[in-house]
Order: structure tokens, then sequence, then C-alpha cells
């Protein structure tokens, strides 16, 4: 809200992406989806071509086109390997038992937009902890069931990130931001 960016505090500069305007669902904000990558390997899906994706801070966890979700669910299993599985969670079915661990090393997640904006998944936002002793921690992201349905970026990918809205301009910005109460 305002105009006065001074006052973010963000760590990395604001990258914009252009809104794109969806006149069935004119109440929601898209963005063109370009790419995501996993550890910094470029992932290929189909769905990338296929038009926009919503960001919402009222969904919890993004949902992504079966396809895509298929390839960043098999890139982060091939770097992220040798962790004992554990059951799937809800909607989260990549999951992991990692209490015997007192460090882990995760790959980064960052989701590509046109315009060559980036939203660079703070490392809370990459696994949800299902149980407090790290016996059950999953991928915090879930597939939809069709191609064609709308694929969501969630409030947990959008954790430590500051997120602008400009209306005006019809563009989204993303930046790295710590966010704290103190």
């Amino acid at each position: 809200m305002g105009g006065d960016a001074s006052i973010y505090k963000n760590s990395t500069p604001i990258s914009y992406t252009r809104m794109v305007p969806n006149p069935e669902l004119s109440t929601f904000y898209f963005l063109n989806l370009t790419g995501i990558s996993i550890g910094g390997v470029a992932l290929q899906a189909q769905s990338f071509a296929s038009g926009g994706i919503l960001i919402d801070s009222g969904t919890v966890i993004s949902r992504l086109a079966p396809s895509v979700y298929k390839a960043v669910k098999a890139e982060f299993l091939k770097q992220f390997s040798g962790y004992p599985p554990a059951p799937g969670f809800s909607i989260l079915d990549t999951c992991f038992n990692l209490s015997a661990y007192q460090e882990v090393s995760i790959p980064t997640l960052k989701f590509h937009f046109e315009g060559n904006a980036e939203l660079n998944v703070d490392v809370t936002g990459v696994f949800y902890l299902v149980k407090t002793d790290a016996s059950q921690i999953c991928l915090a992201l879930a597939s939809l069931l069709y191609e064609d349905e709308i694929s969501i970026i969630g409030n947990y990918q959008q954790k430590n990130q500051r997120v602008i809205y400009n209306t005006k301009d019809s563009k989204l910005g993303f930046a790295e931001e710590s966010c704290s109460f103190i």
C-alpha cells in the first residue's frame, strides 16, 4: 500500500512481471509463469506455455499442473536423495523422515515469470513441517488433478517475500525480505 518504496527492507531488488487479465476471474491476479528451477536446474514442462498462474495469499500450498508438478517432484527427488521417505500428508505426497539429521542441504526453488521476474522461494517455503520431531516433512507443493485446472502460487511459497501488487500499472513485483515481528 502506498508508493513509498524507501520503507521496504528487501534484500534483493524488486523484479516485476505483468499481470495477465482473466475476464472470467477478474477479482484474482494472474501472471505468466515461464518456468521453474530446482537447485539451478531449469525444468521443462509443456504447461509453462499454456497461460497464467494465479497468485493467492489466501491459498496455503501452491498447486501445479500435473505435468509441471511431476517435473518438479522428479528433479527435487534427484537432488534431495538419500533421505528416508515418510507417508504423505493431506495433498502433500513427497515427504521425508528427517528426524535423524541435524542439518540437510535443501535444493533451491525458483519460479520464473514473463519479463525475467523471479520468485526465489525462501527455504521456509520449500518444506511443510508436519511433525515437530521432523519425522514427517513434506515438499510444500501439490499437484492439481487435471492439466487444464488453474495453477496457484500459495502463501507458503510467498514467505519472506515482499510482494507488490501495482494494480495501477498492472504489474506485480517480488523481492526477498526477511519478515519478523521483532
